[in-house]
């Protein structure tokens, strides 16, 4: 992670295919999980690696949802060389996370919950990637591969 709170993957990928889903609402995080599911399952992930991935994209689309009412999570089939996975990306211009190294080391709930969520998405995930600041709002990337 740099200063400016941001973690990154610096492997280049070649995006296969992608989609969208706007999450505005609870039936919106749940059409975000069963997109996710059947990408990494048509993808070829395991079992383990499809629930891994189904349960990062329920924590981060219903973060969106519960602190910036209204965002985009983007889902990508990638490759790199040999490699197949995806990678999802939650943005919003919601209020942005105000303390980003709490927020990793599950230290900060703006909930009042554990606040152990985003921090055990990145776990679950190989590449994890966030920003976020008051002006633009918050985007998280998260890759998983094959």
């Amino acid at each position: 992670m740099s200063e400016d709170g941001k973690t990154s993957d610096a492997v280049d990928a070649q995006v296969l295919r992608s989609g969208t889903i706007r999450v505005r609402s609870e039936d919106d995080i749940l059409r975000a999980r069963q997109e996710a599911r059947a990408v990494a399952e048509e993808i070829g992930f395991s079992t383990t690696d499809v629930t891994r991935i189904v349960t990062g994209v329920s924590e981060l689309a219903r973060n969106m949802h519960l602190y910036a009412e209204d965002g985009i999570m983007t889902w990508r089939e990638i490759e790199a060389g040999r490699d197949s996975g995806i990678e999802l990306v939650f943005d919003d211009e919601g209020p942005g996370i105000d303390d980003i190294q709490g927020v990793l080391r599950a230290e900060h709930s703006t909930s009042g919950g554990m606040g152990r969520g985003i921090q055990g998405t990145k776990k679950l995930m190989d590449a994890f990637d966030l920003t976020s600041n008051a002006e633009d709002g918050t985007t998280i990337t998260v890759r998983k591969w094959q």
